[in-house]
């Protein structure tokens, strides 16, 4: 109990809010604001090329191991730089408009994705390196929840004030919710200490630490791992890649999306994380990555039963029933697996490298979301929703069969005895 209510683990709260806020602005409020001003479902479709830096993260990541800012230190000074950054590009979307400023949207939210990308590298490696080994599994769970709490603000409350405001004025609003990020680097966060064998120089931190992951694993397991990160999210990556445009266009409001969809899409993922990481003391990580991937995968099927229906003409209790349904079986089967993944990539990481690795791991598993979604509006319009979504059912098969190479069943018993 004394370890939940560490300052380690408030400082954990802190890092998934401010972590979750811009991709959410990015996957959420952007389609929907999009959406209601008609911009077609391609061209949302092809935003989601706008996190490209998400999946290139660790060409840039060795710089921010070895480049120590002049003021704050190493971590914490990245993190005041990509914060402001994020604070003020958030806040900028208030003086654009859909129709007559697309191309600077669009480059306003690769810039966003920049410094939200950079300020993962920073806040994964700030994390790792203030948690010990014991605190890990309960710090990563943390950091995931208050990620996903962070969905309630750009996907929940920014679309309630966007049907009684104007967009400019919900921007501006949404975008002040950085604040307490800025603040925890500013007053809470303490500089972590350099590991002994921490890099010197750019040359050792470009080299070593994919040099480092590789002779450790072996060339043979070292791509199957990487194989295993790009593919074990994909199916429910690209499910929820247009699922703002897929609930208005099922007939559902801004308001009953805020309300409803983002609500019931929060809270089991938040439980099924809390679950999983007590869960997985337990059972250990390989075998969480089985029992949790399954729930992940058959939970995308909802969604397929959901379009079934097509379009609805009138809303009532049943619909937003059926809606909240579908997301929440959804929503638990992500947070279930996404509790398992993160603690499985922290765990291959070599304290030592620790950004860099992590921003590899990451990066990877942000590529599903950033090219294959950039395909979905073209899938679906091609397809219809029903099939779509079978399709992401199929795409999270492969993932799931990777698991006999990089993670089997009895794994965890093997590694502890090594």
């Amino acid at each position: 109990m004394q370890r939940i209510f560490s300052r380690n683990m408030l400082i954990c709260i802190f890092t998934g809010f401010t972590s979750g806020l811009p991709l959410y602005f990015l996957i959420n409020l952007i389609p929907a604001w999009l959406r209601t001003e008609n911009i077609d479902l391609k061209t949302i479709g092809l935003m989601s090329l706008i996190g490209l830096p998400f999946t290139w993260k660790f060409i840039w990541s060795p710089v921010m191991d070895a480049v120590r800012p002049p003021f704050l230190g190493r971590r914490r000074g990245w993190m005041l730089v990509t914060q402001i950054g994020l604070l003020l590009t958030l806040a900028a979307y208030a003086f654009l408009n859909p129709h007559q400023h697309l191309p600077i949207i669009v480059g306003l939210s690769v810039a966003v994705a920049f410094f939200s990308a950079s300020q993962d590298i920073v806040l994964d490696a700030f994390r790792r390196e203030i948690l010990s080994d014991k605190e890990l599994g309960l710090g990563n769970s943390i950091h995931v929840n208050a990620y996903r709490v962070a969905a309630l603000v750009p996907g929940s409350l920014s679309l309630i004030l966007a049907d009684i405001m104007p967009w400019n004025s919900v921007f501006l609003i949404t975008s002040l919710f950085m604040l307490p990020g800025l603040l925890m680097t500013l007053l809470l966060a303490q500089e972590p200490n350099m590991p002994p064998t921490a890099p010197r120089t750019l040359t050792q931190t470009v080299v070593e630490p994919f040099q480092e992951f590789f002779s450790r694993k072996g060339t043979k397991q070292a791509i199957l791992v990487l194989l295993f990160i790009f593919l074990y999210k994909l199916g429910d990556s690209m499910a929820t890649a247009l699922a703002t445009p897929f609930y208005l266009d099922m007939g559902f409001s801004k308001t009953d999306i805020g309300l409803i969809a983002k609500n019931a899409g929060l809270w089991p993922a938040v439980i099924a994380g809390i679950l999983g990481g007590i869960w997985m003391l337990k059972l250990g990580v390989n075998k969480a990555l089985w029992l949790f991937g399954v729930v992940q995968i058959v939970t995308i099927l909802g969604f397929a039963w959901l379009a079934g229906f097509g379009k609805f003409s009138i809303i009532t209790l049943t619909e937003k029933t059926m809606l909240a349904g579908v997301i929440s079986a959804e929503a638990f089967g992500v947070g279930l697996g996404t509790a398992a993944f993160v603690a499985y990539m922290a765990r291959e990481t070599n304290p030592a490298f620790t950004a860099t690795q992590l921003a590899l791991f990451t990066s990877l598993s942000a590529v599903p979301r950033t090219f294959m979604n950039a395909s979905a509006g073209f899938l679906i319009e091609k397809m219809g929703y029903v099939n779509f979504f079978w399709l992401c059912f199929i795409l999270g098969i492969p993932g799931m069969l990777l698991l006999f190479k990089v993670a089997p069943w009895n794994g965890d018993k093997k590694e502890q005895s090594a």
